[in-house]
């Protein structure tokens, strides 16, 4: 992937030990200094996942300052889909017969201090360029819920149900041993669109936006303290507007 700029940001691949070690830095701040983990100024999440994936980091162009990273490993096809880490967590065998390209997506972050929308833009840009230079047709990941209380998460997994359950022919299935089955538990709740929507976390908000789907369960992460759902986005479905919108991010068009 080329570094792109857009805007104040610009995003580009992890070069060296330190771009990796930062980004492992800044996911220790997102996701464990929640948990009430003692900061030292040193730690930092890894796991060997990391080995695998490429690693992009979105700075600040002007200060260098890391605001978003996130990592990504490419799969030749569904063959190779117990490579992923979500398949740690969800029976994706129905995915294994996907004949494309894919990416899973994963440990996706925003410096907690910096809310601007146009990081997440940036993101998206970044993912869609190398998207369109290497085939992928399908994304895929965990979206996390912070959070193991299912009721804070009511509504949002209520939409879910109604609206973006997976097709079942990629339907992941249980693996993991704490889950909540949400489009069971839920299954007579008629879910408040806007409320619903204000409860997804931003990146799944932009996976539904591009006609994403998701598992009929939430896994329950007590060392993280979130809730997640398998995620999936064909690239081929993804809605005719939001694709001119991703291109036009990305300088595609």
């Amino acid at each position: 992937m080329e570094p792109l700029s857009r805007g104040r940001y610009r995003a580009r691949l992890a070069a060296t030990e330190q771009d990796l070690r930062d980004s492992q830095r800044l996911r220790w701040q997102c996701f464990l200094a929640r948990t009430g983990e003692v900061d030292d100024g040193h730690r930092l999440d890894a796991d060997d996942m990391d080995a695998a994936c490429q690693h992009v980091l979105i700075e600040e162009a002007a200060s260098g300052t890391l605001v978003c990273s996130f990592r990504f490993l490419p799969l030749a096809d569904g063959s190779q889909i117990a490579r992923s880490y979500s398949a740690r967590h969800y029976d994706l065998a129905a995915l294994g017969r996907f004949d494309g390209p894919m990416v899973e997506m994963g440990r996706f972050c925003i410096h907690p201090d910096h809310r601007d929308p146009d990081i997440l833009r940036t993101a998206w840009a970044a993912l869609t360029r190398h998207v369109d230079d290497t085939g992928v047709e399908m994304l895929f990941g965990c979206s996390s819920f912070f959070g193991c209380d299912p009721d804070a998460h009511a509504e949002a997994f209520t939409m879910l149900k109604d609206r973006h359950l997976a097709p079942r022919r990629w339907w992941p299935r249980v693996k993991a041993p704490s889950v909540f089955r949400f489009a069971r538990v839920l299954r007579l709740r008629q879910p408040d669109p806007r409320r619903a929507m204000a409860a997804m976390p931003p990146l799944l908000r932009s996976y539904l936006a591009m006609g994403g789907w998701v598992s009929d369960h939430a896994v329950v992460d007590q060392a993280l303290k979130t809730m997640h759902v398998f995620t999936g986005v064909e690239i081929r479905a993804i809605p005719a507007a939001r694709r001119r919108l991703l291109d036009t991010m990305a300088g595609l068009t």
